[in-house]
């Protein structure tokens, strides 16, 4: 454990409050971190907790059917979505971005330490969906100004040509630019923003994640985009199933993905398909165990 830790601060230079979002992984441990469980207090909005907790609005408001999301109310119990299964992907290298649960994964080897990051994103609305595919980081820029795109100024007219860097501008403190289009991950001014589709395509990440992401990053480093609404994960020698509940699926056969995923990494034989059911029906964001017994 003083490996990965020392690990960490050697190459991130982060604040200790930071190290709550790197977590270890490895063969066999696919499932990082764990669920909470928090008090509501006065006027809490779920909004202003999720970013307490680096989670994004549409996390928290899937883990807590039911509730109101601006009024939860005093002293409720609610459930903190901070645990994840990884993507499913061919290696665990560079930033991995989930559409599905709009969460960006950063994966950093030292020595035999595998660790990673995790941050709640903001993606692209109906109609300026954020791509697809396998891209890199090209350019990062502090204090980016925001040249605005003509399809942007035909929606607000009133927008300049040119935002400079500040507090008004959408793009926040950070930017890093991928090798497509005007495609970016940066920050923003409106940070109930991150957890929906709210964006023109490019990425959002909390004013307060962007600039630890962009101190880890390198440019060349590769940047995977995909689309998982259901992943299978383990730990501790336990089955976990995982399924977001993003419109942007609605058309996915939940079912079939989360059999094919389970037969791929020969899990099949493992789960119960009771509880298989009922956490397909769920569609929670959460982990849960799917074992047998």
């Amino acid at each position: 454990m003083k490996v990965i830790v020392a690990s960490i601060i050697s190459i991130m230079m982060i604040s200790p409050a930071a190290l709550a979002g790197v977590y270890s992984y490895g063969e066999g441990t696919t499932v990082i971190a764990w669920s909470q469980t928090y008090i509501v207090e006065d006027a809490e909005s779920l909004i202003e907790i999720a970013r307490k907790f680096d989670v994004g609005y549409h996390e928290i408001a899937d883990a807590n059917p039911g509730l109101d999301p601006f009024v939860p109310g005093e002293g409720l119990s609610v459930k903190i979505p901070t645990s994840w299964i990884l993507p499913d992907v061919r290696r665990y290298e560079g930033i991995v971005i989930n559409l599905s649960e709009m969460r960006l994964f950063y994966f950093i080897k030292r020595g035999d330490s595998k660790l990673v990051m995790t941050f709640p994103i903001g993606i692209g609305r109906e109609g300026f969906g954020t791509p697809l595919g396998r891209f890199r980081v090209i350019e990062k820029t502090v204090g980016p100004e925001w040249h605005v795109p003509e399809s942007i100024r035909k929606e607000k007219p009133e927008l300049p040509k040119v935002v400079p860097a500040g507090p008004d501008n959408p793009l926040g403190s950070h930017a890093m630019r991928l090798s497509i289009g005007d495609v970016l991950i940066h920050g923003t001014n409106k940070p109930w923003g991150v957890g929906r589709m709210a964006s023109h395509g490019c990425i959002r990440l909390y004013p307060e994640d962007i600039p630890i992401l962009f101190r880890s990053v390198r440019n060349g480093t590769k940047v995977t985009i995909v689309r998982q609404p259901v992943k299978i994960g383990e730990r501790g020698g336990r089955v976990f199933l995982e399924v977001s509940n993003n419109p942007d699926d609605r058309n996915v056969n939940y079912f079939n993905n989360a059999i094919s995923l389970l037969k791929k990494k020969n899990l099949l034989k493992d789960i119960s398909m009771e509880k298989l059911y009922k956490a397909l029906r769920k569609k929670r964001g959460i982990p849960i165990d799917i074992s047998s017994k």
